[in-house]
């Protein structure tokens, strides 16, 4: 991972898959480019392939599931995302959580592959016993947040502060705030705050023009940095 970190969910909207989803993506690899601004996309597990045949951007899982290759109908394990592409995946978003004596074994095997991972917790109480597991980034997202359009670096600037204090502690891990988020200014802000990068989802999924929302946070994100 290369600071600031910029990570997009597409969810599942109606441009999160198909030739949409391909379109969109090639428009942030472009911004990627301009600002040479590493900018990871977690995307649904039927477009990991496609999507990373056609843009140099690491490529994420939406989840993966903690079970063993073998009779598990329906579930994702982490080697087959790999399979398909990905370099990475969130672990326990909060629309897709999963058991907290999983993480561990999960995170293990994500490892063990050679992937990378950004364990999503909701309180930054979490923030340190989850920073121990050594994920390579914690995303701390309150849910009464999310998509909402009110940022967690306006409404709830302590939650990011206080994970900010906690993160210290994991020691070797980042901190990505999100929820909410879908100005430039709440980018500039949740950094500012100490976050190192940010996650967002619908202020980019259901924009008008998403390439211009993603510039407007590329910037922002490296102003905050001091590098732009």
């Amino acid at each position: 991972m290369r600071l600031p970190i910029i990570l997009i969910n597409y969810k599942v909207y109606d441009n999160s898959f198909g030739n949409k989803a391909i379109e969109l993506a090639k428009k942030i690899e472009k911004i990627s480019r301009e600002y040479s601004v590493e900018i990871i996309l977690a995307v649904p597990a039927t477009m990991i392939y496609r999507i990373s045949q056609e843009v140099n951007l690491p490529i994420y899982a939406q989840h993966v599931d903690p079970v063993p290759l073998g009779a598990h109908t329906g579930a994702i394990p982490p080697e087959l995302v790999k399979d398909a592409g990905a370099k990475g995946t969130l672990i326990n978003h909060s629309e897709k959580r999963i058991r907290a004596d999983e993480i561990d074994d999960i995170l293990k095997r994500i490892r063990n592959l050679g992937l990378e991972s950004v364990l999503c917790v909701d309180r930054y109480e979490l923030v340190f016993p989850f920073g121990l597991l050594k994920p390579n980034a914690i995303l701390i997202e309150p849910p009464e947040l999310i998509g909402t359009g009110i940022s967690v670096s306006k409404a709830k600037p302590e939650v990011i502060t206080k994970a900010v204090d906690e993160i210290k502690k994991a020691k070797g891990v980042y901190l990505i705030a999100g929820a909410g988020i879908s100005t430039g200014e709440d980018v500039f802000k949740a950094i500012e705050l100490g976050a190192q990068g940010i996650g967002v989802a619908s202020a980019v999924m259901k924009a008008k023009e998403p390439e211009k929302v993603v510039e407007d946070f590329v910037i922002n994100a490296l102003k905050a940095m001091g590098k732009f």
